[in-house]
């Protein structure tokens, strides 16, 4: 299993705008991850988190937790997003976290059950955002998981080397 420190780094280095946003994993399993982001570096003209940062962290830890829920199964894959809605409840002041959940249990399995058969899938991914022990914004996003292979394939047919698929 992926720890928080493995997580940060691939974060770090695979994400480079979570390092320039100050985003911290605060805890990763395969059944929640939680990450924070400061304020200052995210902040608008208003002196509040810029809502595409919120937006970004939501989806960070939405992708985190595909990430390592597909580790876990052996599957080697890569994953996008394909829709988001956000929602933003408050104005957020301060440093703030994201924390990611899949829909339902059924959800996971027809994902994995449909990502073995047919080699891609998607799953409903949701993000609560909290500052200050308040809930400020609420996050689903559909996200899409490749196995290897057809990455593979796809990236070819867009005119990308395959290579970049490889994780180092």
């Amino acid at each position: 299993m992926v720890k928080i420190r493995s997580l940060q780094k691939y974060l770090n280095e695979h994400i480079p705008l979570s390092k320039a946003m100050g985003v911290e994993v605060i805890e990763a399993s395969i059944n929640g991850v939680k990450l924070s982001a400061p304020l200052s570096p995210n902040i608008n003209h208003r002196g509040t988190i810029f809502g595409g940062s919120a937006s970004a962290v939501a989806i960070l830890s939405a992708w985190s937790l595909l990430y390592l829920r597909l580790i876990n199964e052996n599957i080697n894959s890569r994953i996008v997003i394909q829709r988001s809605t956000m929602i933003y409840k408050r104005p957020i002041i301060d440093m703030f976290t994201a924390s990611s959940d899949v829909t339902g249990p059924s959800d996971w399995f027809k994902f994995l059950t449909t990502l073995r058969r047919k080699h891609r899938a998607r799953v409903k991914v949701n993000s609560i955002l909290h500052c200050n022990n308040r809930k400020v914004g609420e996050f689903e996003g559909d996200f899409v998981a490749l196995d290897i292979q057809t990455a593979q394939l796809q990236a070819e047919a867009d005119g990308r080397p395959a290579g970049e698929l490889e994780d180092p």
